[in-house]
């Protein structure tokens, strides 16, 4: 059985920076509706929990559509973190293969970047059950786009 993934926050200089950003730029009003929290936020990786309760399938389990809603806010906001100066992250592919269901308590997204150059980044987000049972695989790619400079009136 693998070892459950480690989610005891960093302690690194960069958390308060990237608590800063978090509190400058939001997580979003979705993010927000179904409960994400993030709980590290450094230019090395992020973490956020959400609870199972209030994102069921009919049947109980943690809906899949809500795992990749948090590998998205977490890949999403970390790019945005790491972003070139006068860019914007725009989401181009994400994918997940779910391997278990969480059926209550919370979950755990651990978002790693594989990739972060001038025009792309890619992240992996690993969502755990409170048992540290591993529940999906999140993969999502974000093209850096250049911010359009405002024309000036003439």
């Amino acid at each position: 059985m693998p070892a459950a993934a480690d989610t005891t926050p960093v302690q690194s200089p960069n958390n308060a920076d990237g608590q800063a950003f978090l509190s400058r730029f939001g997580v979003g009003a979705l993010a927000e509706r179904m409960g994400i929290e993030f709980t590290e936020f450094t230019r090395e990786r992020a973490v956020a929990t959400m609870p199972v309760l209030g994102n069921t399938q009919p049947i109980g389990l943690l809906h899949g559509g809500a795992y990749v809603v948090l590998g998205e806010s977490l890949g999403s906001t970390h790019a945005a973190f790491v972003a070139p100066e006068g860019t914007v992250p725009v989401g181009v592919d994400i994918n997940a293969t779910h391997t278990g269901s969480a059926t209550a308590g919370v979950v755990t997204g651990v978002c790693v970047p594989i990739h972060v150059g001038r025009t792309l980044a890619v992240h992996e987000i690993v969502v755990h059950d409170g048992a540290g049972k591993r529940c999906s695989t999140i993969r999502i790619t974000n093209l850096f786009k250049q911010v359009a400079e405002p024309h000036a009136a003439g």
